[in-house]
């Protein structure tokens, strides 16, 4: 720096007067060239604000300008100088920028190392505890918790189990009316009901349903008491059968298949079967499907935990379920039920042919006590004898179910919360409202998670927040009959939704334990879902975070957390009908289910129990969970969706198909149009990420394109080759039809399966070329479109099939 400030005393020396060297047009005789004049500094000449283009001439010779004094010397120094020029100045602007980044991190402390922004709105409208900001997620995250916090959750679920709730009760009309206010006092943006008119099935006091001994002449003796006749199976069939009994362990086509195998048929006989891995209605549907007569199910305590210090079912207590295979009014399949007259009378093919009956530990006790024939396997077995449990024959016996079938109105109850950017965009969540018994589990915490949240999210819009999205809020009506309020919405309005519903989160049983976490959903939202664990802290694991606790039983996290969407779910038909996006999720006890639920134990008491005083926590931790998701779903620029996932799914099931491709390549057969359409899918999403990815971010116009794309993925999914009306499950990996993977898969079996076949079963047609030509087109073309609809515009497709 000192030989640099003496190049500078020197060229000062030199010249007498500060000058400065521009280019201007020369005029007349040597226009077209430039000049250059030397300006005193003193007299404050301006430089010329716009340069006309210029030819550079190289140095005149000495002497050639008269009047201008000699510049060498100064020349020569400034030569010199101007490397150190250059290096002062680069050190002067790499200083000032080191200054104004640690300045911006000193001013931003909630931020952290890795700064996630949720809006990146130039114009967003920043809230109170936004610090004058932008809303980061960090801070959306503590004004949501914060506001979360000043709820009374554990109240709502224990005044809402206290209410009689049986969908079209008096009970139901009470809290339908309270529950609207409660949305209309947090003033959001738009609150309204929905009345449905659906066919509910209900037990007949006058002729409750029965159980009789018959003896080996066929004449019926004795009665065994049904010690609740309010216990039923809505959607039976009606009527009375009469049978052998046969355990048939849960009822599943595998222990069916087994009972065949040891010389105990199930045809013509009546059923003895356990709560639990399947529905009711599976069970039911698997028994009507080899021939069985009626069917029996009982909870057996082998099922639920040892541990005593837990409550356990009463010995005398029977389980609810409905049996129809299937969502939404069985009687108007396909179509809603704003009115009902407006229709034919019609049927759901899910409904049974054959009766069902829940009945007691106690009562079934009983009937294997009367059990001969082979002994079960030891994974049959229970702990209601202390002698082995037979599979049977046993006794005859007469089962005689007389429910009635009722026009019933049922109220889904809606709020919204407006989005400022896609409000015709929407995301869902909603909850159970109805239940048969106290409902604790079931439903009145999914219904307490849910009115908090309304309660805090409208706090968070009076304090700065407005969601990009629109956020939809809705108590359902109904969902104890297979989801019935959740469906006729959909079967409603399903030209709408499948346009604009972004995600279904359910909230339905939500705590059913505290040992286990499990997130039944779309494979869409698994990525979504990893990320938001880390943000929400253990209810049992002090301090860890959800995932932290998921990690250290299973580093896979989602072998450990990831289920498919079962049928019984609210969520269910969200995806595999109307091709939402959806997930369920569900606090769990340790390899044991829940014990009361669907029964009339179902209390606030008898889960604060189970849970050892943890109920609060766990109902807060689930909160956090759905009202973080809520948040990125509903205010991130572009959507969270995963939407590459799928092309995994995809691998995965092919290599169930691979197993059979040494079978049907004997036949001529091939499954390259599956590979070809799977590679095409996966192009396609690389190719939309890579268009994200080097796209402008604050082009509002491509960010909703790239949106509206990302969103219908999962609708893509749903066959168009097949009728709502006929399929309404038209999705190819969850739905139910000859369209879907699965039924293509149990179809390859059949080549297997053909020599060994046992004379009567179900699948005795064995394996048809022409029928699996058809199904590989059917799930080939579905999967094709769904790799053209994500490519975008049809110019931009690139098909390789």
């Amino acid at each position: 720096m000192e030989r640099l400030w003496g190049l500078l005393q020197r060229a000062q020396q030199l010249s007498p007067t500060s000058s400065q060297t521009v280019y201007q047009r020369v005029e007349g005789p040597r226009k077209g060239r430039l000049e250059e004049e030397e300006e005193d500094g003193e007299e404050g000449a301006e430089t010329l604000a716009h340069f006309c283009p210029m030819e550079l001439k190289g140095p005149e010779s000495l002497g050639s300008r008269p009047g201008q004094p000699n510049l060498i010397p100064w020349a020569a120094a400034a030569r010199r100088a101007a490397p150190y020029l250059v290096l002062t100045a680069l050190l002067i602007f790499t200083g000032a920028f080191l200054l104004g980044y640690v300045a911006f991190r000193g001013s931003c402390q909630t931020c952290g190392d890795s700064v996630l922004v949720v809006s990146e709105d130039v114009n967003y409208e920043t809230g109170l505890d936004s610090h004058g900001g932008t809303l980061y997620w960090n801070d959306l995250r503590a004004m949501f918790l914060r506001f979360l916090g000043e709820g009374r959750l554990e109240d709502t679920i224990r005044q809402t189990s206290l209410r009689e709730r049986v969908a079209g009760s008096a009970g139901m009309a009470a809290l339908t009316q309270d529950i609207r206010v409660a949305f209309s006092r947090q003033k959001l943006d738009h609150v309204w009901t929905d009345t449905h008119y659906v066919g509910l099935q209900f037990p007949d006091p006058a002729h409750p349903n029965t159980l009789h001994w018959v003896d080996e002449a066929g004449k019926v003796g004795e009665q065994l008491p049904l010690e609740d006749p309010d216990v039923y199976c809505p959607y039976s069939a009606i009527g009375n059968v009469t049978g052998e009994l046969v355990y048939a362990h849960y009822g599943r086509p595998e222990d069916l298949q087994e009972l065949r195998a040891r010389g105990v048929n199930p045809a013509g006989r009546l059923l003895l079967v356990r709560v639990g891995l399947i529905s009711f209605a599976q069970k039911v549907t698997n028994a009507q499907d080899f021939g069985a007569q009626g069917v029996l199910i009982y909870p057996e305590p082998a099922d639920f935990s040892q541990d005593p210090h837990k409550p356990s079912l009463s010995s005398q207590q029977a389980v609810y379920g409905h049996v129809h295979l299937g969502t939404g009014d069985p009687y108007t399949p396909g179509f809603p039920s704003f009115n009902q007259t407006q229709f034919p009378p019609a049927a759901s093919s899910g409904l049974p042919s054959i009766p069902a009956q829940p009945i007691s530990a106690d009562i079934a006790s009983c009937l294997l006590r009367k059990l001969k024939g082979p002994v079960a396997s030891q994974e049959w077995q229970g702990r209601l004898l202390g002698a082995p449990y037979h599979l049977g024959p046993g006794p005859g016996m007469r089962l005689e179910v007389n429910n009635h079938r009722t026009s019933t109105p049922i109220n889904n109850i809606f709020g919204c919360i407006e989005g400022r950017s896609e409000p015709d965009h929407y995301v869902v969540i909603g909850a159970q409202r109805d239940a048969w018994g106290p409902g604790a589990a079931k439903s009145a915490v999914g219904t307490a998670i849910l009115l908090e949240l309304v309660r805090t999210f409208a706090s968070m819009v009076n304090n700065g927040f407005r969601p990009r999205r629109s956020l939809l809020f809705i108590s359902w009506d109904g969902g104890d009959f297979g989801s019935v309020g959740s469906m006729e919405w959909l079967e409603g309005y399903l030209s709408v939704l499948h346009l604009k519903a972004v995600v279904y989160v359910s909230l339905d049983n939500a705590v059913l334990g505290d040992d286990k976490f499990h997130a039944k959903t779309s494979p869409l939202l698994t990525s979504l879902i990893e990320s938001v664990l880390k943000q929400v802290d253990s209810p049992n694991h002090s301090g860890q975070t959800l995932y932290e606790q998921v990690v250290f039983t299973n580093p896979i996290w989602d072998a450990e957390v990831i289920r498919p969407l079962p049928m019984d779910s609210s969520a269910y038909s969200f995806t595999a009908f109307a091709g939402v996006p959806a997930v369920e999720f569900s606090f769990m006890e340790e390899d044991q289910a829940y014990p009361f639920l669907h029964t009339k134990e179902d209390t606030y008491e008898k889960l604060h129990e189970v849970l050892q005083g943890r109920l609060p926590a766990v109902a807060q931790a689930v909160a956090q969970l759905a009202g973080q998701l809520l948040i990125r779903l509903s205010h991130d620029r572009l959507l969270p969706l995963d939407f590459g996932r799928y092309g995994d799914v995809v691998l995965r099931h092919i290599g169930n198909l691979n197993e059979f491709s040494g079978e049907l390549k004997a036949r001529g057969l091939t499954l390259q149009w599956v590979y070809s359409a799977r590679g095409d899918y996966i192009r396609a999403a690389e190719k939309l990420r890579q268009e994200i990815y080097s796209s402008e971010e604050r082009d509002e116009r491509l960010t909703r394109m790239y949106n509206v794309r990302i969103m219908r993925v999962e609708f893509y999914f749903l066959s168009q080759y097949v009728s709502p009306a006929d399929s309404p499950f038209r999705h190819i990996f969850l739905g139910r039809g000859d369209h879907t993977l699965g039924a293509l898969l149990d179809h390859l079996r059949l080549l297997r399966s053909n020599s060994s076949r046992t004379p009567g079963a179900p699948s005795a047609a064995g394996f048809q070329e022409s029928r699996f030509r058809r199904q590989l087109a059917l799930l080939t073309w579905t999967l094709q479109g769904a790799a053209n609809a994500l490519s975008g515009d049809v110019w931009n497709i690139d098909n390789n099939f």
